[in-house]
C-alpha cells in the first residue's frame, strides 16, 4: 500500500459528506479533475488558474527521500466547493487554504481539496501542501521514463508530459502556466540547478540551499531540478543575456566545444524568430544515461552528455520559443512543439553548409521511412505516439510547405509573429492555422492542412 493513501479512508468519507450536503450554504461546486486533455484525461484540473508556485524542497540522494512544501497561489474561475491538484505518490502530510486547515483525499494522481470556506469566483486563494517520501520515476505510455530520475550523484526532475506530479502538486497540464520560485536544499557539496535565475545561496549545518526564481510564465512539464556535482558557468550572449550552463564534470571536457556554440545559437535564432522570449539561458548537461532524452525545460534545457550536439542543441533551444513560451493547449498540439524545433534544425542545416530544408524535405518524402505516414502530425493516433515522427519530421514538412506556397518573407513574417503573438501563452493548431490565412489572406491553404497537417495517408504529391 503506498504511503501516499493512508489518509485517504476516512478523510474521504468527510469529503463525500461535505460536498453533497444539500444545506449548510454549500455555495460552489466542485472543480474538475482533469481537463479532459484528449491523450491525457487525468491530467490538469477545472475550476482555478494558478498564478504562482512556491515549493521548498529537501532532498537526500542517498536515501532517496524528499520533503515539500507548495504553496500554490491561483485564482477560482467558478464557484468552488472543492478542487484537485495533480500529485503522483509521495504521503500528504496537510493541506491548509488561505491558512485555515482543509480536508483532502486522494484517489491516484489526484489530490482533492475540500477549503473551510467555499471559494467565490474570482478570488484569488493560497493552498500550501506539505508532503513527503520517495519520489516516483513514472514511465510514459511510449515507455520512456519522467518524473524523478536518480542518477549517480543527485536526481533529475523531468515533466513532460505528466511527470511533474511525481515532485511537486499542482495543475499539471501545458494550458496552465505560472511564474515559479524553487528553493531546494541538498547535502554540502551537491548543486541544485532549476529554471531561471538564482536569487540566493546558503549553507547552513551541512545542507546548501539554492533559491530559484523564475519570472514568466511557465507550463508545469517545464519545471526542473537537477541535482548533483556540476561545473557552472556563467557567460553572456547576444544584448548582455545571461547564460548559466551546468555540466557534470566527468562531461565538461568532452562537451566543451559544443557548449561555445550556444551564444552563437541565440543569435542566429533571434535572426530567425524574433527576440529571445526569456531573462536567461543555458543548458544542463548530465552524465549519459541519466535520461533517455534531451529535453527544453524552460530556460535551460536538460541534455544526457551522449545526447548533447549541436543539432539537438539547436533544437532545445528553439523550444524556448515555440513549445516554451508558445505552449500548446493540448498534448494534441505537440507538433507545434516538435515540428517548429524540427524545423529549425533544417534552417540551420540551410544556413551552415548542409542540406536546403527543401532538399531534407525531398529526402524525406522520396524515402523509405514509412514510420512518418503513420498518422496526421495534428492528431497523433494514441498518447503513446505523440513523440513519434510524424510529429517532428512531418510537422515539420507542415512548415515547408508554408514556406513554398507563400516564400520566404511571408514565412518568416509568420513564424516571428507567431511567437510574438502568443509570447508567454498557450496556443492550438486552429490558432495557427487562423493566423497563418491572416498573415496570407491571399493564399488557399486548404490543401496543406487536408492532405498535410490533418490528412491519414502520405501525400500525392510534394
Amino acid at each position: 500500500m503506498s504511503r501516499s493513501v493512508r489518509r485517504a479512508p476516512a478523510v474521504a468519507v468527510l469529503l463525500v459528506l461535505a460536498l453533497t450536503a444539500c444545506d449548510g450554504g454549500v455555495r460552489g461546486t466542485p472543480g474538475g479533475s482533469g481537463v479532459r486533455d484528449p491523450y491525457f484525461p487525468k491530467a490538469g484540473n477545472g475550476g482555478y488558474d494558478v498564478g504562482h508556485y512556491d515549493l521548498t524542497l529537501d532532498y537526500t540522494p542517498a536515501t532517496r527521500h524528499l520533503t515539500g512544501t507548495a504553496v500554490i497561489t491561483a485564482r477560482a474561475t467558478q464557484d468552488l466547493s472543492a478542487f484537485d491538484l495533480d500529485l503522483a505518490g509521495l504521503h500528504v502530510d496537510s493541506v491548509t487554504v488561505e491558512g485555515r486547515p482543509a480536508l483532502f483525499a486522494r484517489a491516484g494522481q489526484e489530490l482533492t481539496v475540500r477549503p473551510h470556506d467555499d471559494l467565490s469566483e474570482g478570488e484569488t486563494f493560497r493552498t500550501t501542501v506539505r508532503y513527503s517520501g520517495t519520489p516516483r520515476t513514472l514511465t510514459d505510455p511510449d515507455g520512456s521514463k519522467e518524473g524523478w530520475l536518480p542518477t549517480a550523484d543527485g536526481a533529475l526532475g523531468l515533466g513532460e508530459p505528466v511527470g511533474s506530479m511525481a515532485w511537486f502538486p499542482g495543475n499539471d497540464h501545458p494550458s496552465d502556466k505560472a511564474s515559479y520560485d524553487l528553493t531546494v536544499t541538498v547535502p554540502q557539496g551537491l548543486q541544485a540547478v532549476s529554471n531561471g535565475e538564482l536569487a540566493d545561496r546558503s549553507t547552513k549545518g551541512g545542507r546548501t540551499t539554492y533559491h530559484w526564481h523564475t519570472a514568466e510564465p511557465m507550463a508545469s512539464y517545464l519545471a526542473t531540478v537537477a541535482i548533483g556535482h556540476f561545473d557552472i558557468t556563467r557567460t553572456t550572449g547576444p544584448h548582455g543575456l545571461p547564460i548559466l550552463t551546468a555540466v557534470d564534470p566527468t562531461q565538461a571536457k568532452a562537451r566543451a566545444k559544443v557548449l561555445a556554440q550556444l551564444p552563437g545559437i541565440i543569435k542566429w535564432e533571434e535572426l530567425n524568430f524574433g527576440p529571445y522570449p526569456f531573462s536567461s539561458t543555458g543548458a544542463v548537461v548530465d552524465r549519459p544515461g541519466d535520461a533517455g532524452y534531451a529535453l527544453e525545460t524552460q530556460n535551460r534545457p536538460v541534455f544526457p552528455a551522449d545526447q548533447f550536439e549541436t543539432g539537438t542543441l539547436v533544437h532545445e533551444l528553439a523550444h524556448q520559443w515555440y513549445g516554451d513560451s508558445v505552449t500548446p493547449k493540448s498534448w494534441q498540439d505537440m507538433w507545434l512543439n516538435e515540428g517548429f524545433a524540427t524545423y529549425a534544425e533544417w534552417l540551420w542545416q540551410e544556413d551552415h553548409g548542409g542540406d536546403s530544408a527543401q532538399q531534407t524535405f525531398m529526402d524525406l518524402y522520396k524515402g523509405d521511412n514509412e514510420a512518418i505516414w503513420a498518422y496526421p502530425p495534428a492528431k497523433p493516433s494514441s498518447a503513446a505516439h505523440i513523440s513519434d515522427s510524424p510529429v517532428y519530421q512531418r510537422g515539420a514538412m507542415v512548415l515547408q510547405k508554408i514556406r513554398q506556397k507563400v516564400g520566404d518573407d511571408t514565412f518568416y513574417d509568420i513564424i516571428q509573429g507567431w511567437a510574438a503573438t502568443h509570447r508567454h501563452g498557450s496556443a492550438s493548431t486552429a490558432d495557427f492555422t487562423a493566423y497563418v490565412e491572416r498573415k496570407a489572406p491571399d493564399k488557399d491553404f486548404t490543401g496543406i492542412w487536408k492532405d498535410w497537417l490533418y490528412g491519414d495517408a502520405k501525400p500525392a504529391h510534394p
